[in-house]
């Protein structure tokens, strides 16, 4: 009888130590939330169309179809 005491009062010792802490409980962390920001061709388009206007603008409407109607008339002479 002692022995079976002595047995159980060394198992409950021995288990009270290996249960000690309590459970772990493991918390997951959220994903951080990552937003896409707008893109930067947003901001290159205007600048393109404004370049491209401005090229029109100046390079268009060439002289060279009124050279040729001069070239072709001709000159009176005296």
């Amino acid at each position: 009888m002692k022995k079976l005491v002595a047995s159980v009062l060394a198992l409950s010792v021995f288990t009270s130590a290996a249960m000690a802490g309590g459970p772990v409980v493991v918390v997951e962390e959220p994903m951080p939330v990552v937003e896409e920001q707008a893109g930067t061709s947003v901001g290159v388009l205007p600048l393109l169309l404004v370049g491209i206007a401005l090229c029109v603008a100046l390079c268009g409407g060439s002289d060279d179809d009124d050279r040729r109607r001069e070239s072709t008339i001709p000159e009176e002479e005296e």
